[in-house]
C-alpha cells in the first residue's frame, strides 16, 4: 500500500539553519565559501533545490562540517539524502560529546594573500612559546584599522598553524562591526564554543562564569588553536581564554586590548607600496597593471595601500574590462570622493569606517572630524588643544582614546596622522557643519601663528618681521620654546604644517596670520636651506597682505623675499624686491625696518661687485638706525658696511666697523649677530696676516652656528677656516674645512657660496695636489659665478686658472689673469694690486 510522505525538511532549510546556528549572515556565509550572496540567498529561498558538488563541499568548508555530517550534507545540497538525516547525524555527534572528531572550524584561506612577512614570523615565534609549554596559554592580538587585513592575516597564519593544534581549531566571530548585529555576549560566545567543540546541549549549563569553567574544564590539557574575530573589548575575550598551556589563541580587533593580561601585540599598519602594487595585481587579474608604467602602483596609493579598498578597486577592475587601468587611476585621481568609488555590491570602505566612528563618544567624534579638516599633515596635543577648544589634558587623553580605536596613528612620540582615507571620511564628516569646522581650523591657524612668531625670537630672523604676533589671543596652551635648539626643533616638526597653515591663511581671509607665520620661519627656514618652502611661503602671503591691504605686512614679507632672492643669486629681482620695501618702510616711518632693507639691498649690491652703491646703502641705514635707537639694527648696519670696506681693501675701517658691532650684538642677544661679526672679523684678520686670531674668531663664529642650527652660518664659517689654514700649511685641516663647506653649500643650494668653496679647494689643490686639480676646480667655480653674474668669484677664479697655468702656458695665463685683473680692477677690490705684480713679476 502506498503511504503518502509529509512535510520533510528542505536543503534550502537545512542550509538555513546550519547557518544561523554559525551566527553568520549570507553574505558572512557567502564570503568565506568563496560564493556570491545570491547563491547563498538563492539555495536558502529554494529557487535553487540543489547545487553542485563543489559549491556543496564550499558551503560544507566554511560551515566548519566534518565527518558524517559533512558527507550527509554534501549528499543532501545535491538531492541524493534526507536533510532531516543531516540534522540527526549532528545530534549523534554532540551527544557523543568527547568522542567527537576534532574540531576543524577555521574559514578558508585566501589564495592571493600578500606580504605580512615581519607579522607572519611574529606569530610563528608565539607558537614556539607555546610548544615550550610557558605555564599559560599563548595569547596574541592583531589590532588595526578597519579594512586592514587583521582576519585575513589571523587566518592565513592559523591554516599554517593548524597541524601543530591536532585537537581542534576553533574560529568565532564575536561581531563586534557587523551591520545591524551586536556584539557576541560572552555567554553566548561560550555555548557556541561548546556546541562547536561537541557538547551536547544539555550539558552546556547557564551563566558566564559555568559556562567559561566548563569551556577551559573540556579543553585543558589540549592543543587547541582559538581564533576570536573582530573583538570588542578585553572583556568579552577574558571569559574565552583556556587555562592551561598547549592552547594557542589569536585575538583580532580594531581597538587596543591593552587590560588584556600575558598577551603578544601585533599592531597592523597598511602594506608597503610593493606589497600593495601585487595585490593589485592578483586580485585584478589585469596584465595592464603591469604593463602601464606605474598605473598599478597609483592605484594602490590612492588606495592608500589598505587591503579592504585595494580589493573592491580590483574587483571592480576585474568586471570592466572594457576600461583601461590608466583610465580607472585617472578616475580615482580625478574624483571628489574617493571613497565612493571603493565600494563592492553591498560593501564599502566608508561603511566599514562608519562602524569604527560609531564606537566613539560625541566628543570624540566631534574631535574626529574637526582633525579632518586641520591644515596640514600630522598633529600634537597642543595643536590639538586649540582645535578642540579644550585643556591640554583634556586633549591627550581624547587622542589617546583616538589611538586605541585605530583611527590615528602615533609615527613619532606625541604626533598623531589620520590615514589618507580615514581623513577623507572625516572632512566628509565635517562638511555637515561648515562653521564647526572653519571655526576649530582657525583655532589652530591662530595657535601656529603665535608659537612659530614665539620661536622666532630664539632664530636669527635677518628682518624686523618675524616675531610680530597676528592681533588674536594667544592660544590657553604651547610649548614652552626656552632656547634655539627647542625652537628649531619645533619649527621643523611643524614645517609642512606650519606651510599649510599660510595656505589656509591666505585662502580663508586670516592675511595676519599668514604674514605672521611666513615671516616667522624666515630666518629658520632660510638657515636649514628650505628655501623653496620659504619663496612659496611669501608670495603666498604677500598675495594676501595685498588683498587685505595690509602695507606693513606686505613691506615685511616684500623684505623676506628680497633677502631670499638674493640669497638664491635672482639679484636683478631682489633689488626691485628691497626697493619696494624700503619704498613702503619709508612711507609708513618705520625706521629700524627701513634700515633692515637697505642693508639686504646693499648685499646684493656686493655680490654684483657694486661695492660705492653698496656703501651708501649701508651708511643710511646706519643712520636710520642710529636716529631710531635700534642697537641691534645698528650692529647689523656696522657688519654689512664692515664687509664693504673690507671688499674695498679698508681693512683698519672693517675692523673697526665688525668690532663695534660686536658688543651691540650681544647686548641685544642676537647670537646669530654676533656670530656673524665674528666671522667677518676673522677673514679681515686673514686677509692682514693675524692668523692666529682669525683661527680664533672662526672658531668662535663656527660654534656660535652650530648652537644656532644655523648650516649656511657653518659654511661661512668653514670656508673661512679652510683659507686660514691653508695660509699656515695645516693643510690636512684646511681640506677637512672646505670639504665639510662645500657639502653644506651643496645641500642648501647656494651655488654662490659653492663658487666660493670651489675657488679655495683650487687655491689649497694648487699648494698640495698640483695645478691641473686646482685647475679643475676653478674652472668650475668660474661655469657657476658667470652664471650667477657675481664678478668677486669670476674674478678671483680667473686669477686661479691663471696662476695654475704660469708653468704650462704663460699666455694662456696671462689672458686669464689680464681679464681677472680688469674685473677686479673695474669693482674696485684690492686683489687688483697682487695680479698686476704677478703679471710684471712674470714678465706677462
Amino acid at each position: 500500500m502506498e503511504t503518502v510522505a509529509g512535510p520533510v525538511l528542505s536543503f534550502s532549510g537545512l542550509l538555513r539553519q546550519f547557518r544561523t546556528d554559525a551566527r553568520l549572515t549570507q553574505e558572512e556565509l557567502a564570503e568565506a565559501a568563496g560564493l556570491s550572496p545570491r547563491s547563498v540567498s538563492d539555495l536558502e529561498r529554494g529557487i535553487n533545490r540543489t547545487a553542485r558538488k563543489d559549491t556543496a563541499v564550499l558551503l560544507a568548508d566554511a560551515l566548519s562540517l566534518s565527518g558524517q555530517v559533512r558527507l550527509l550534507f554534501v549528499a543532501a545540497a545535491r538531492g541524493r539524502a534526507p536533510a532531516a538525516d543531516v540534522l540527526a547525524a549532528r545530534s549523534d555527534g554532540a551527544a557523543r560529546g568527547s568522542a567527537a572528531v576534532a574540531t576543524r572550524s577555521l574559514p578558508r584561506d585566501i589564495g592571493s594573500f600578500t606580504g605580512r612577512e615581519p607579522e607572519l614570523a611574529r606569530l610563528l615565534g608565539a607558537l614556539a612559546d607555546v610548544t615550550a609549554g610557558a605555564g599559560a596559554p599563548g595569547i596574541c592580538v592583531i589590532d588595526g584599522m578597519a579594512g586592514v587585513g587583521k582576519t585575513t592575516l589571523a587566518v592565513h597564519a592559523a591554516h599554517r598553524l593548524a597541524e601543530r593544534f591536532p585537537d581542534g581549531q576553533f574560529f568565532l566571530p564575536l561581531h563586534a562591526h557587523t551591520p545591524g548585529q551586536r556584539p557576541v555576549g560572552a555567554a553566548d560566545a561560550l555555548a557556541s564554543l561548546l556546541l562547536t567543540a561537541g557538547v551536547a546541549v544539555q550539558e552546556i549549563p547557564p551563566g558566564v562564569e559555568a559556562r567559561a569553567g566548563r569551556w577551559r574544564d573540556h579543553v585543558a590539557g589540549k592543543k587547541i588553536l582559538l581564533l576570536l574575530d573582530d573583538a570588542a573589548g578585553h572583556e568579552q575575550v577574558r571569559p574565552l581564554l583556556p587555562g592551561t598551556p598547549g592552547a594557542l589563541v589569536l585575538v583580532t580587533s580594531r581597538r587596543r586590548l591593552t587590560a588584556l593580561e600575558d598577551s603578544a601585540v601585533i599592531s597592523l599598519g597598511t602594506l608597503s607600496a610593493a606589497e600593495a602594487a601585487v595585490l593589485l595585481t592578483r586580485l585584478a587579474s589585469r596584465s595592464d597593471l603591469c604593463s602601464e608604467r606605474g598605473v598599478g602602483a597609483e592605484i594602490a596609493r590612492l588606495c592608500g595601500y589598505l587591503p579592504l579598498a585595494i580589493g573592491m578597486l580590483a574587483r571592480q577592475l576585474q568586471h570592466h574590462p572594457a576600461r583601461t587601468s590608466a583610465e580607472f587611476a585617472d578616475s580615482l585621481a580625478a574624483a571628489r570622493d574617493r571613497l565612493a568609488m571603493m565600494r563592492a555590491e553591498n560593501l564599502s570602505v566608508a561603511a566599514a569606517f562608519d562602524l569604527s566612528y560609531a564606537d566613539l563618544s560625541e566628543a570624540q567624534q566631534r574631535l574626529f572630524r574637526r582633525i579632518g579638516v586641520t591644515p596640514g599633515t600630522d598633529i600634537d596635543a597642543y595643536a590639538v588643544a586649540a582645535l578642540d577648544d579644550t585643556s591640554l589634558e583634556n586633549a591627550r587623553t581624547q587622542l589617546d582614546e583616538l589611538y586605541d580605536h585605530h583611527l590615528i596613528t602615533e609615527p613619532a612620540p606625541g604626533r598623531y596622522l589620520l590615514h589618507d582615507l580615514l581623513r577623507e571620511y572625516a572632512r566628509a564628516l565635517a562638511d555637515d557643519d561648515p562653521e564647526d569646522s572653519r571655526a576649530a581650523a582657525g583655532r589652530v591657524v591662530n595657535y601656529y601663528a603665535h608659537v612659530a612668531a614665539s620661536a622666532s625670537q630664539h632664530v636669527a630672523t635677518w628682518t624686523t618681521a618675524g616675531g610680530r604676533l597676528p592681533p588674536t589671543s594667544p592660544p590657553a596652551s604651547a610649548p614652552t620654546l626656552s632656547s634655539s635648539g627647542e625652537a628649531n626643533a619645533w619649527l621643523e616638526s611643524e614645517r609642512p604644517n606650519l606651510q599649510a597653515a599660510v595656505n589656509y591663511a591666505a585662502t580663508q581671509r586670516m592675511p595676519a596670520h599668514a604674514v605672521a607665520i611666513a615671516a616667522a620661519m624666515g630666518g629658520f627656514l632660510r638657515a636649514r636651506g628650505h628655501w623653496d618652502q620659504a619663496a612659496e611661503q611669501y608670495q603666498t602671503a604677500l598675495i594676501a597682505a595685498r588683498e587685505a591691504g595690509d602695507l606693513f605686512g606686505q613691506a615685511g614679507v616684500l623684505d623676506e623675499l628680497g633677502l631670499l632672492q638674493q640669497l638664491t643669486n635672482d639679484y636683478s629681482a631682489a633689488t626691485a624686491t628691497l626697493a619696494e620695501a624700503v619704498e613702503l618702510f619709508m612711507d609708513l616711518g618705520d625706521l629700524p625696518s627701513q634700515a633692515y632693507a637697505l642693508n639686504h639691498l646693499g648685499l646684493v649690491r656686493v655680490d654684483m661687485g657694486d661695492y660705492s652703491a653698496a656703501a651708501e646703502s649701508h651708511r643710511q641705514a646706519l643712520a636710520l638706525a642710529r636716529d631710531g635707537g635700534n642697537r641691534l639694527a645698528e650692529a647689523v648696519s656696522l657688519i654689512d658696511l664692515g664687509l664693504v670696506q673690507q671688499m674695498t681693501g679698508d681693512y683698519p675701517a672693517a675692523i673697526v666697523s665688525y668690532e663695534s658691532a660686536l658688543p651691540l650684538a650681544q647686548s641685544a642677544g642676537s647670537t646669530f649677530d654676533e656670530a656673524d661679526a665674528l666671522c667677518e672679523l676673522g677673514a679681515v684678520r686673514r686677509l692682514t696676516g693675524d692668523y692666529p686670531a682669525a683661527i680664533a674668531c672662526e672658531r668662535q663664529a663656527l660654534e656660535l652656528f652650530r648652537r644656532l642650527g644655523d648650516r649656511l652660518g657653518q659654511a661661512w664659517a668653514l670656508d673661512e677656516l679652510g683659507r686660514v689654514y691653508q695660509l699656515t700649511g695645516d693643510y690636512p685641516v684646511a681640506a677637512a674645512c672646505l670639504s665639510d663647506a662645500i657639502e653644506l653649500f651643496r645641500d642648501l643650494g647656494d651655488r654662490h657660496g659653492q663658487a666660493k668653496a670651489l675657488n679655495s679647494l683650487g687655491e689649497l689643490a694648487l699648494r698640495t695636489s698640483g695645478d691641473r686639480e686646482a685647475q679643475s676646480h676653478h674652472t668650475q667655480a668660474l661655469a657657476i659665478a658667470c652664471e650667477l653674474g657675481t664678478p668677486g668669484e669670476q674674478a678671483r677664479a680667473l686669477e686661479g686658472i691663471g696662476r695654475c697655468l704660469l708653468h704650462r702656458d704663460s699666455a694662456e695665463a696671462a689672458t686669464h689673469l689680464r681679464q681677472a685683473l680688469e674685473i677686479y680692477q673695474r669693482i674696485g677690490a684690492p686683489e687688483a694690486r697682487h695680479v698686476q705684480e704677478t703679471l710684471d713679476s712674470q714678465g706677462l
